[in-house]
């Protein structure tokens, strides 16, 4: 059931609040639809869930027209430029930009849509080559030429740390995404009230870390 599903995912959520010493009204849970089929969307809708992730444009736009209408689409995963023009038509907030070519690109498609799109900058604060995401040296640069921008607004930075059994060996990775953007705050005076990071194996721990929203898919709907 998906209802019990999501209210064990609240109860943690809670607990990590609670452990943190935050409100759980600091946190935004996302429930993350890939492969989700839009009635089991509409059902998590009608328990609660108001804001939902998709990984790809593709899926989001063939879903989103059959999803109830009350939702609050974020894109989660990895855009490219030439599916910018429909992601700024169809998401409420990019979480995912990796570069300045790109942010430049959600700038001037939102333009012609007249939107200002609310985004975080992907940071790579693992290294991996694997991961999508700016290093951390390019933050500031981005950052900066971000404010030149008048369609986009920079809320936050997002991170995707390793994948591990053990949630405690993310912290490392969470805990630096939340000093790079401590760094930003106090050394240019970048606010970034939003730190996008934690998933269904490591959400608890990004929390006590400082998100504000987790991205959470198969601890809600299941293994897909």
């Amino acid at each position: 059931m998906i209802s019990e599903s999501i209210e064990k995912v609240q109860e943690r959520l809670a607990g990590a609040c609670a452990r943190a010493g935050r409100s759980v009204d600091e946190v935004r849970l996302v429930a993350v639809t890939k492969k989700v089929e839009p009635a089991r969307v509409a059902e998590a809708f009608e328990c609660g869930l108001h804001v939902m992730g998709e990984n790809r444009v593709q899926e989001a736009k063939q879903k989103i027209s059959m999803c109830p209408g009350g939702i609050e689409w974020h894109m989660i995963g990895h855009l490219q430029t030439n599916k910018v023009k429909d992601a700024v038509r169809m998401f409420t907030m990019v979480h995912s930009v990796d570069s300045l070519k790109l942010l430049e690109c959600i700038d001037r498609e939102s333009g012609s849509a007249g939107v200002v799109m609310p985004v975080c900058l992907e940071v790579n604060v693992s290294g991996e080559s694997s991961k999508f995401g700016m290093p951390p040296e390019d933050l500031g640069d981005v950052l900066k030429a971000g404010t030149k921008l008048m369609n986009v607004d920079i809320v936050g930075l997002m991170t995707m740390p390793p994948f591990t059994e053990d949630p405690e060996d993310a912290r490392p990775f969470l805990r630096r995404l939340r000093e790079i953007r401590d760094r930003a705050r106090e050394e240019e005076g970048f606010e970034l009230p939003e730190l996008s990071m934690g998933m269904s194996n490591d959400f608890e721990v990004a929390i006590e870390e400082g998100s504000t929203m987790v991205r959470v898919g198969s601890d809600i709907f299941g293994r897909r």
